[in-house]
């Protein structure tokens, strides 16, 4: 079977980003993820951050000019970062 175009694609525009934190029993530690739509719902994935690398993470969100998520590396590549 032939991949399309879009299946091709490995790096990917972060078009909108939703954060979410779940109880997770009381008295329990919740636990966060962080759902990035990709190219405008083309691809979605969802990371699940620790409590301390979600705040690095939605500073860095925060403070990027533009940011991209390559599918195949897992990796999340914010540029013009600024404080």
């Amino acid at each position: 079977m032939a991949q399309s175009a879009d299946d091709r694609v490995m790096v990917r525009k972060v078009t909108d980003v939703h954060a979410n934190w779940s109880e997770q029993g009381e008295g329990e530690p919740g636990k966060f993820s962080v759902q990035l739509v990709l190219d405008n719902g083309a691809v979605e994935h969802v990371a699940r951050p620790t409590a301390q690398d979600t705040k690095v993470f939605l500073k860095l969100l925060a403070g990027s000019e533009s940011i991209y998520y390559d599918l195949e590396r897992g990796v999340t590549v914010f540029s013009d970062v600024t404080e």
